[in-house]
C-alpha cells in the first residue's frame, strides 16, 4: 500500500514479546497515522482508570503515510499514552532524521505495553525487532547513550530515541530524546517510557518507500525549495522560532516574571537575532527540510559553558527560562536547555515550573529552608541553571519541583497554587492570550492540557494580517480583531484546531504544512498525502481527520472523568498584566464561558464537552461512544 508498510510492531515488556499487526487499508485511511492512530489504541486497549506510571499504560510512536519522502517538513513522529501529567491523553511530536529512518525499518509505528524487569533497548532493523539488554546504559545521559548504543551496533548512522535520567526517574514532565535534541517534549511521554524500563529505540532502516506518485513529490519538493526563500518561514531558518521573541515584547506578549507582565525589559540579550551573532554555532535541520530552523549553539568559556551535540534554545525555552525567570543571560538559558536535552526534560514545564517556585519565593510562601539554601528571587541565572539539574537528577529541591507546578503547589497551600499558571496541571506556553485571545479557548479546551500548537494564531486572521487565499480554502472569509471571541473567532479556532491534529494524525511539521502563514498551504498538504497514498483525498478528508483526531482524545479524557470544569484557565490569567502595552489586560471569565459553550455546540458535543454518539457515528467511529462509559 502506497504510503504505509502496512505493519504495526507491537511491544510487551512484561512479556518480552514482540509480534506484528497488518492492518487493512480502511483502518490507515480512517485514522491516518500519529495521534489518531494511538488514540484509537489506547482507547481500544487500555483499560479506563490506568495508572500513567503503572504497566497498563500504553506508548504508542506512530509516523504518517509521507514520512520519508524528501519533502520538506515530513520527518515527524507521534508520542501518545495517558499523561502523568495531566491524568489524560498525552501527545507530543518530534523531528529529527529517526522517524524518515524507522519508517524505511519496514513499519509504520510502535505500540508498546507493560513493563520490563530490567532496563532494555528494542534494536528494530530491516523488517526486524529484538530487545537487547540495557543495564549499562541506565542512568547515562543521551549523548553518550547514543554514542554506545552506536558502537555496540557497530554503526554511527544508528539513529537512537531514547529516555534521559530524568525518565528514569519519572521526572513526570520528562521527554524522549532523538538526536540528543529532537523532543517528543510535552505531556510527560519521557516519564511513560522510563516507567517501562524501556532505555531506547535504536533503528536502522534501508528499506525502500512506496509512494504513488513520486513524480508529483519531486515538484512538492521543488516548489517549497525555489519558493522558500520569499516564504514567511524564511526568518525562522536564519533565527529559529527566537526570531519571535521581539515581536512578543512589543505587542506586551513575552510572559515575564510567572506571568505578571507581558513585557521584560531584558528582552534584547535573548533574542533570535543576539544568539545569531553571538553564541550560535550553524543551523541544523530534520531530513529533506529546506527550512533548517534548528538552533545549535556552542560557548567554550565562562560560567556555562554548551556543548553543541544538545543542539540550541527555541523560543519558548528562551521564554520560559529567560523571562518567565527574569533572566536576561543568554549562556544561562543555552545551559538549562543543554541539560534539559542531556537529561531528557521538557523545557518549557521545567522554565515554568522553575519561576512559579521563584514568584512563591518573592512572595516568601518558598523560603531557603525550603530550597535547601536556593536564593530563587527572580533573575537570579545560577539558581534557575542550578535548580534546572536537581530537577533532572530528582535531587534536592528540585525532588519536589519534578512533580511539576501544580503538584508542587499542593505542598504550600493555597496562595501557591494561586500562582500556578498550568491547564489541567500542564504549564502553559510562552503566547499570550491577552494578546492572542483565541489562545484562551484552545489552552482551556485542548485534550492535554495548554498547547501553543493546535491551531492558528489570532494575528493571522486579522483584517491587516489575513492570508486571505489560505483561509478561503478552509471557509475562513471574514477575520476578527484579535482581542474578540465571537462565533467567527470561535469557528477560526475550530477549523484551524482540526488541520493542526490532522498535522499530528499525518506527521508534519506545522511550521511547514498549514492553513496561514507557513511554507505550504493546507491545500497542499492533501496534495502531498494524495501523491503519497494515491487516495481521492482533499482538504474535507484531511479536516475530517483532524477531527477525528480532536473527538477521540476528548473521548479519551471524558472516559477519565474529564468535564467542562477542566476546562478552564489558571486563576492569574483572570486578573490583570502589569506594565507594557497589556498592561491592565486580562481574560475575562464571562468570554471564556460564552466561547466554550459556542466551541462544545459547534463541535457537536454535550455541555460538559463530551462527543456525543451522533457526532462520532458521523465521524465513523461510533464504537468509541461505549468505551466512554457516559
Amino acid at each position: 500500500m502506497s504510503g504505509y508498510n502496512g505493519k504495526i510492531l507491537h511491544l510487551d515488556l512484561t512479556s518480552q514479546t514482540i509480534t506484528i499487526e497488518e492492518p487493512p487499508d480502511s483502518f490507515y485511511r480512517l485514522y491516518g497515522g500519529g495521534s489518531a492512530m494511538g488514540t484509537y489504541y489506547l482507547l481500544k486497549h487500555m483499560p479506563a482508570g490506568a495508572d500513567p506510571l503503572g504497566p497498563d499504560n500504553i506508548l504508542t510512536l506512530i509516523t504518517g503515510p509521507p514520512t520519508g519522502a524528501a519533502v520538506s517538513g515530513q520527518s515527524r513522529v507521534s508520542s501518545i499514552a495517558k499523561s502523568p501529567v495531566t491524568g489524560g491523553i498525552g501527545d507530543a511530536q518530534a523531528g529529527g532524521f529517526w522517524p524518515a529512518t524507522f519508517k524505511r525499518t519496514g513499519f509504520d509505528g510502535i505500540v508498546i505495553r507493560g513493563v520490563s524487569d530490567t532496563p532494555v533497548y528494542l534494536w528494530v532493523h530491516d523488517g526486524k525487532a529484538e530487545l537487547r539488554d540495557a543495564s549499562h546504559l541506565w542512568g547515562r545521559i543521551t549523548g553518550d547513550v547514543e554514542a554506545a548504543i552506536q558502537d555496540e551496533l557497530g554503526d554511527q548512522k544508528i539513529e537512537v530515541m531514547q529516555v534521559g535520567p530524568a525518565g528514569e526517574k519519572l521526572v513526570r514532565f520528562a521527554s524522549i530524546i532523538n538526536m540528543s535534541n529532537r523532543a517528543n517534549g510535552r505531556t510527560g511521554m519521557g516519564a511513560v517510557m522510563g516507567s517501562k524500563n524501556l532505555k531506547a529505540i535504536a533503528i536502522k532502516g534501508t528499506g525502500k518507500l512506496q509512494f504513488h506518485d513520486p513524480a508529483a513529490l519531486k515538484a512538492l519538493a521543488g516548489w517549497g525549495a525555489k519558493e522558500f526563500d520569499e516564504s514567511d518561514v524564511y526568518t525562522m531558518g536564519l533565527y529559529g522560532t527566537a526570531e519571535t521573541v521581539a515581536p512578543q515584547q512589543d505587542d506586551g506578549g513575552l510572559p515575564t516574571r510567572n506571568w505578571t507582565s507581558g513585557v521584560f525589559e531584558g528582552f534584547e540579550p535573548i533574542t533570535g537575532e543576539t544568539m545569531s551573532k553571538t553564541i550560535l554555532k550553524e543551523r541544523d535541520t530534520c531530513y529533506a527540510c529546506v527550512v533548517r530552523c534548528k538552533r545549535v549553539v556552542e560557548i567554550a568559556e565562562g560560567d556555562f559553558e554548551v556543548d553543541p551535540h544538545y543542539g540550541g534554545p527555541e523560543y519558548e525555552t528562551l521564554a520560559t527560562f529567560g523571562s518567565y525567570c527574569g533572566v536576561d543571560d543568554l549562556a544561562a538559558i543555552s545551559k538549562a536547555n543543554e541539560i534539559c536535552n542531556k537529561y531528557g526534560m521538557d523545557t518549557i514545564s521545567c522554565g515554568a515550573t522553575i519561576a512559579w517556585a521563584m514568584d512563591c519565593f518573592e512572595h516568601g510562601l518558598i523560603t531557603d529552608h525550603d530550597t535547601g539554601g536556593l536564593e530563587l528571587n527572580f533573575g537570579n541565572a545560577a539558581a534557575m541553571v542550578t535548580l534546572t539539574e536537581q530537577i533532572a537528577k530528582r535531587e534536592g529541591f528540585g525532588d519536589v519541583l519534578a512533580e511539576g507546578s501544580a503538584r508542587a503547589a499542593e505542598r504550600f497551600g493555597p496562595a501557591a497554587q494561586d500562582l500556578v499558571v498550568a491547564v489541567k496541571k500542564h504549564e502553559v506556553p510562552a503566547h499570550m492570550p491577552e494578546v492572542k485571545r483565541s489562545l484562551a479557548l484552545i489552552y482551556a479546551a485542548n485534550p492535554y492540557g495548554a498547547d501553543h500548537q493546535s491551531h492558528e494564531h489570532d494575528p493571522n486572521y486579522t483584517p491587516e494580517w489575513c492570508y486571505t487565499d489560505r483561509m478561503a480554502e478552509i471557509g475562513l472569509l471574514d477575520p476578527q480583531p484579535p482581542d474578540n471571541l465571537n462565533a467567527q473567532k470561535v469557528r477560526y479556532s475550530l477549523y484551524t484546531q482540526w488541520i493542526y491534529n490532522a498535522m499530528n494524525s499525518l506527521c508534519v511539521c506545522q511550521f511547514v504544512f498549514g492553513p496561514a502563514w507557513q511554507l505550504y498551504s493546507a491545500g497542499q498538504f492533501a496534495e502531498l498525502v494524495r501523491a503519497a497514498t494515491g487516495w481521492d483525498f482533499n482538504l474535507f478528508e484531511l479536516m475530517k481527520i483532524g477531527e477525528r483526531t480532536l473527538n477521540l482524545q476528548r473521548a479519551f479524557n471524558a472516559r477519565e472523568g474529564f468535564t467542562k470544569a477542566d476546562d478552564t484557565l489558571p486563576k492569574k490569567l483572570f486578573k490583570p498584566r502589569k506594565g507594557g502595552p497589556t498592561d491592565g489586560v486580562f481574560i475575562p471569565p464571562e468570554q471564556l464561558d460564552s466561547a466554550l459553550d459556542m466551541y462544545y455546540q459547534m463541535s457537536g458535543w454535550d455541555p460538559e464537552g463530551r462527543p456525543t454518539r451522533l457526532k462520532l457515528e458521523e465521524l465513523g467511529i461510533g464504537w468509541v461512544y461505549k468505551s466512554m462509559n457516559i
